[in-house]
């Protein structure tokens, strides 16, 4: 089993709900268990700021799926639950990325771990830091 880290977010609809929901089908994947979940921090958009402000939190899981796999699953869950991609940055129903596995380092056309982003993000390092502070400090120690 390897241990992920997960940021996820939502800022149209209902937002806890939402965030509430993609955490139940995480905990009902057969390859998935959750290990600690953060509590939901509210935060302003961050890279196009025209738009309502988002609900976020963090997971910790144990997964015996691969990196890219496990990619895999989290866009499954968002498509399921009804996301549409229009736009990069925009609003979303719901958004669950891949912010960490073990402390693999990898950059494929598909999937960079540890997410290139996570480190400049406090609505991902926030509740990072709440469920996993060791892990939150490793991706600021690699900027």
């Amino acid at each position: 089993m390897a241990r992920a880290w997960l940021s996820l977010g939502a800022n149209i609809g209902d937002p806890p709900a939402q965030l509430a929901e993609a955490m139940r089908r995480l905990a009902a994947h057969g390859r998935i268990a959750v290990v600690a979940r953060s509590s939901v921090i509210r935060t302003p958009p961050w890279g196009k700021t025209d738009q309502p402000d988002f609900a976020n939190m963090a997971a910790e899981i144990d997964t015996s799926l691969s990196p890219i796999d496990l990619l895999h699953a989290c866009l499954d869950i968002e498509r399921d639950m009804g996301r549409v991609r229009h736009e990069v940055w925009g609003p979303r129903l719901i958004d669950i990325d891949l912010i960490a596995y073990d402390r693999v380092e990898m950059e494929t056309a598909k999937l960079t771990l540890p997410h290139r982003f996570a480190h400049e993000r406090d609505f991902v390092l926030v509740p990072l830091r709440e469920i996993a502070p060791e892990t939150a400090e490793w991706l600021l120690a690699r900027h």
